[in-house]
């Protein structure tokens, strides 16, 4: 199969193993707007050879997520099978065993220069103890391990996170917190880059352009993350051998019932803040600008 060569203008391949989680977070970004389950699942062997095409001169890291990435039963055969010059990072709740997870995965597979954690391990008081948690972080970095906590500014939870990032910058843990995206007590939280996109009861179209190569448990991608969870419009499938990237506008009907996470404003790769992952147009602006 052809390579698949990602334009200039993409920052961040999003790979989902799995849509299923061993935890129950009422506020997950994954459900806010539908969540379509029961998915196949690509095998170990299938998941190597296709994210083995993709190139990208920026050196763009394969995110593992989900879901809980480390629940697919072929998690280690995976990344076992994945070339070593890949760049990869894992997104985890860390509801795994740090031993198993050390003597099974060697360093260099999460090990890459960044400006942040390879593994970014998100604590969500609701569902996961503290303390259970900042011991398996620490384990993992016993081990060698570059590891991050992540925690959500939920208004319900935020003195928790607050608390638990105290402690976490004490012990020499790298703690960091992030925006809450969603709607607590009848307001609207979050910052976003088009006024009306998320929660709205108007629905628009509009021209989408994403800068996300976004890859489903079964390997069919998806322009954004509203139509990943949906399973609406797939743009290709990763085994496809003919696939490739179309760096272009595409129209959507969605506009107002978009997902928090492509319309966010939030940092890029590089952790420099200001990013936000699709450019969105509307007709008459397009019109305008072609004149």
């Amino acid at each position: 199969m052809k390579k698949i060569e990602l334009p200039a203008s993409y920052s961040y391949i999003g790979v989902f193993l799995t849509l299923s989680c061993n935890l129950a977070c009422s506020y997950c970004i994954n459900h806010l707007v539908g969540l379509k389950k029961g998915r196949k699942l690509l095998r170990a062997e299938e998941w190597a050879k296709g994210l083995a095409r993709i190139t990208s001169d920026k050196k763009i890291p394969l995110s593992l997520q989900g879901g809980e990435p480390t629940i697919h039963p072929g998690f280690y055969e995976i990344i076992e099978k994945i070339p070593d010059h890949i760049d990869m990072d894992l997104l985890t709740n860390i509801q795994f065993d740090p031993k198993e997870f050390a003597t099974r995965i060697p360093l260099t597979k999460f090990n890459r220069e960044a400006p942040y954690a390879a593994i970014r391990v998100s604590y969500h008081p609701e569902t996961m103890n503290f303390e259970e948690t900042k011991d398996k972080v620490k384990q993992l970095m016993g081990y060698g391990f570059r590891v991050g906590l992540y925690g959500v500014m939920h208004p319900s939870q935020s003195e928790e996170i607050l608390r638990a990032k105290a402690i976490c910058e004490r012990e020499g843990i790298d703690f960091r917190t992030k925006e809450f995206l969603g709607v607590h007590e009848g307001k609207l939280h979050g910052t976003y880059a088009y006024p009306g996109a998320v929660f709205s009861e108007k629905i628009q179209s509009c021209l989408c352009k994403t800068s996300e190569l976004l890859i489903d448990p079964f390997g069919d991608i998806f322009r954004c993350h509203h139509d990943l969870y949906n399973r609406i419009n797939p743009v290709g499938n990763l085994l496809d051998p003919d696939f490739e990237i179309k760096d272009e506008y595409r129209p959507c009907a969605y506009f107002g019932k978009c997902n928090p996470c492509d319309v966010k404003v939030k940092t890029n790769y590089l952790q420099q803040y200001g990013h936000t992952s699709v450019d969105i147009l509307f007709e008459e602006k397009r019109m305008y600008q072609s004149n």
